[in-house]
C-alpha cells in the first residue's frame, strides 16, 4: 500500500476501507442530502485504535464503532481537499481485524459533487433533478470516506427520494419499496458487489424513464430523450461484446446509459453499471458513439483497473482511449483508428498550446502536490497517454501483438490500483525476450518532461486526405471559382470527416488572425462561408460536433447572422467543450461583444455552476484584453 496520496487526507498506511453502506435521504427542499454510513474498516497494524477520512463541507452529526460512540474532530479546511475528520476508536485492533464506524451526517447545498437542478434546468421543466460528479476528488462532499482511488471497496445503498421521481446509482437496482417513514416517499435500493474507488459512486434522482436497448442495457433519461436515445445507443452490445473479446470479461453485470439534462458539463462518465453521457451525443446518426466505446472501455481500464494516485490518471485515460479506438478498429477498420489518432495528435496540440510547452501539467505523469486535479485536467493524460501506447505497439509488433498486453496487464491487475512504476515493470516482464528495444525507448522524455511526446507516430492519412483535399480547395477558390463546389463534396464524407474538414478551416482562419498583418488577403471571405452554407446547407445538420464548428467559422468569419444561433447553441446545452469556445468566439467578434455578455448573464442562472464560473472567467479574461488592446 503507497504511503501518500497528495490529493487526500486519509489515512492508508494504518487501514483500508473494504465496503460502504449508505443510507440517503434526498431533501430537494434545502438541497441537502441527510446521510448515514457505515464504512467496514480493515486495521493494517497492531494496536490500531484513530483513523482519518476525507470530507468537504460536510455537516457531521455523530461517529461511532462497532455501535460505541467515537470521539472525531475536524481539521483546518484545505482550499480543494476538504476538511479532515479525525476518529478516535474507543478500543484498539490488531492487524487484520474489522470494525464498522458508522458517521451521520448531512451535505452541504453547495457540496462540489453534487449538482441540483430546478424544474426550468431539465428536459421536463416539471420536477427537480440531482445528479452527482464525483471524479476527482469530490465524493468528500457527499460521503466522509477515504477518497483515493488506491482504496477499492464494495457498497450498498438505499436512497429515499419524493415518491414522483426515480433514483438510479452506479450500482446494480436492488428493489423500491414505499419509505416506512414517509408514505410521500420511496426507498430504491442498490448493491455494488464489485470493489471499486469512490470517485466512482454516482446517484441521479429525477423524473426518470428507461428502455430496454440490449440483454444486459438499458437507457435512462428523462421522457422527453428516451427514444432518441434507445435509437442513438442501439449497438451498445456490440461494442460490448467487441470490448469483451479485446480485454476479457466484463464483470459489472449491467451497462447502462443514462443521458443526463442538457447542463451536464462533460461528455461522459464512466461510472460502473450507469454511465452518464451528454445529451449532445444524441446527433440522431449513431455517429457520436464513440464517446460511449470510451466510457465501455473504461470498465476494464479506470474501473477495474484504477489509477493510484490522480498524477497516474494517463493509466486510466490513455489505456481507454487506446481501448476506444481498438474498437472502432474492430468495428470500422484500422483506416479509422489511424483518422481518430491524427484528431487525437490535434487534440494535444491544443492542450500543449492552451498550456504552454514548458508547463509541468503537461508531462504525462504531473506532480500535483498542492495542484488541484480539476485544474490540471485536459486532453494530455488521454493523447500523451495514446500517443506512447501506440509507439510500444509500433515496436512491439503491431495491435495484435499490443493488445495481448494490454489484456494481460488488466488481468494482473484487476480489481487494483496501479502507478505508471507498477505498468512499466509489467511491461518489460511481458516483453522480456524485447527488452533491448524497451530500452532504448526515452522514458524520461515520455513521461517527466513536458510539451510535445518526444516521437510523433507516423499514422495513415488516407481518410484525412480527402479532408484536407476539400479545405484546401475552399482556401484556395477565387471569387469566380466558387461555382465548382457542389453538394456532392461532404455527400461522400463520413460526418467523422466532415468535422474534421470545419476543424481545418477554423485552423487556417485562426492561423490568419495570428497573422494577420503579413495576409492582406481573408483566407476564407465572407462570401465563401455563405457559399458554403448555400450549397452544403450546414445549418441543417444537428450534429453537435459539426454544428459546433460550423458556427464558429461562421462567427470567425464575421457572418452576423449566424451570432443568435451560436449563443442559442452556447445557452440550450452546456456541455464546456461546446459552451465556452462559443461564448468566446462571440465575445470577440467587436460588435457583438456586449450581446454575449448579456446573453450569459441571462442565462448564468440556470447553467452547471462549474460552467458558469468559467465562461465567467473566459469573458473577464477577454475583456482585460480587449481593454489592453485599446
Amino acid at each position: 500500500i503507497m504511503s501518500s496520496d497528495p490529493c487526500s487526507f486519509s489515512s492508508f498506511t494504518r487501514c483500508v476501507t473494504k465496503h460502504l453502506n449508505l443510507t440517503l435521504l434526498v431533501d430537494f427542499d434545502r438541497h441537502v442530502i441527510k446521510a448515514k454510513v457505515e464504512l467496514t474498516v480493515e486495521a493494517l497494524e497492531d494496536r490500531f485504535s484513530a483513523l482519518t477520512l476525507d470530507t468537504k463541507d460536510l455537516k457531521v452529526i455523530s461517529v461511532s464503532a462497532n455501535g460505541q460512540s467515537a470521539r472525531f474532530s475536524l481539521g483546518p479546511k484545505h482550499s480543494f481537499k476538504g476538511t479532515p475528520l479525525d476518529i478516535t476508536l474507543p478500543f484498539e485492533l490488531s492487524r487484520g481485524q474489522h470494525v464498522i464506524v458508522e458517521v451521520t451526517y448531512e451535505t452541504s447545498p453547495s457540496a462540489s459533487a453534487l449538482q441540483w437542478l430546478t424544474p426550468e434546468q431539465t428536459a421536463g421543466k416539471k420536477q427537480p433533478y440531482l445528479f452527482s460528479q464525483c471524479q476527482a476528488h469530490h465524493c468528500r462532499s457527499m460521503v466522509p470516506c477515504q477518497d483515493s482511488p488506491s482504496i477499492k471497496h464494495s457498497y450498498y445503498a438505499q436512497v429515499s427520494v419524493p415518491k414522483d421521481l426515480v433514483a438510479v446509482m452506479s450500482a446494480v437496482r436492488d428493489g423500491q419499496e414505499a419509505d416506512p417513514q414517509d408514505n410521500n416517499r420511496i426507498i430504491y435500493r442498490f448493491r455494488q458487489p464489485v470493489p471499486m474507488p469512490s470517485y466512482l459512486i454516482a446517484i441521479v434522482v429525477g423524473a426518470l424513464e428507461s428502455r430496454e436497448i440490449g440483454p444486459r442495457s438499458r437507457v435512462w433519461s428523462e421522457k422527453e430523450f428516451v427514444d432518441k436515445a434507445a435509437f442513438e445507443f442501439s449497438e451498445t452490445e456490440t461494442m460490448l461484446k467487441t470490448a469483451e473479446g479485446l480485454a476479457g470479461p466484463y464483470v459489472w453485470g449491467q451497462y447502462d446509459i443514462l443521458v443526463l439534462p442538457p447542463s451536464f458539463p462533460y461528455g461522459g462518465m464512466e461510472n460502473p453499471c450507469l454511465t452518464f453521457a451528454t445529451p449532445t451525443l444524441l446527433a440522431g446518426d449513431k455517429s457520436l458513439s464513440n464517446v460511449i466505446a470510451h466510457e465501455i472501455s473504461h470498465s476494464w481500464t479506470g474501473n477495474l483497473v484504477s489509477n493510484k494516485t490522480w498524477e497516474h490518471f494517463w493509466l486510466n485515460e490513455g489505456h481507454t482511449v487506446y481501448l476506444e479506438r481498438m474498437i472502432g478498429r474492430s468495428l470500422e477498420g484500422e483506416a479509422f483508428r489511424q483518422f481518430k489518432a491524427i484528431g487525437g495528435w490535434k487534440d494535444l496540440q491544443d492542450s500543449v498550446n492552451t498550456f504552454g510547452a514548458n508547463n509541468p501539467l503537461t508531462n504525462l505523469i504531473p506532480r500535483l502536490q498542492d495542484v488541484n486535479p480539476d485544474e490540471a485536467f485536459s486532453s494530455v493524460p488521454y493523447e500523451k497517454g495514446f500517443a506512447l501506447l501506440y509507439h510500444l505497439e509500433e515496436l512491439m509488433g503491431g495491435p495484435e501483438v499490443f493488445m495481448g498486453f494490454v489484456k494481460s496487464y488488466i488481468q494482473m491487475f484487476a480489481y487494483s490500483s496501479v502507478t505508471s512504476e507498477d505498468w512499466k515493470s509489467y511491461l518489460f516482464t511481458y516483453f522480456k525476450d524485447k527488452v533491448d528495444v524497451l530500452n532504448k525507448v526515452d522514458w524520461n522524455a515520455w513521461m517527466f518532461t513536458p510539451g510535445m511526446p518526444p516521437v510523433k507516430p507516423q499514422y495513415d492519412t488516407t481518410l484525412a486526405d480527402a479532408c484536407i483535399a476539400l479545405s484546401q480547395r475552399w482556401i484556395k477558390a477565387k471569387d469566380q471559382d466558387l461555382s465548382s463546389f457542389q453538394d456532392h463534396d461532404v455527400k461522400v464524407l463520413s460526418s467523422h470527416q466532415l468535422i474534421e474538414f470545419l476543424s481545418l478551416l477554423l485552423h487556417e482562419v485562426n492561423y490568419f488572425i495570428q497573422l494577420t498583418y503579413l495576409f492582406p488577403q481573408d483566407p476564407l471571405p465572407l462570401t465563401h462561408v455563405k457559399k458554403m452554407q448555400e450549397v452544403y446547407d450546414l445549418n441543417a445538420f444537428m450534429n453537435s460536433e459539426i454544428r459546433f464548428r460550423w458556427l464558429r467559422l461562421c462567427v470567425r468569419c464575421r457572418w452576423e447572422e449566424a451570432v443568435p444561433m451560436a449563443l442559442k447553441m452556447a445557452t440550450e446545452q452546456g456541455r464546456m467543450k461546446f459552451t465556452r469556445p462559443l461564448f468566446r468566439e462571440v465575445f470577440y467578434f467587436e460588435k457583438y461583444q456586449e450581446k454575449a455578455v448579456q446573453v450569459f448573464l441571462a442565462h448564468r442562472a440556470a447553467m452547471h455552476p462549474v460552467t458558469a464560473a468559467l465562461v465567467a472567467k473566459d469573458l473577464k479574461d477577454g475583456q482585460t484584453m480587449k481593454n489592453m488592446d485599446d
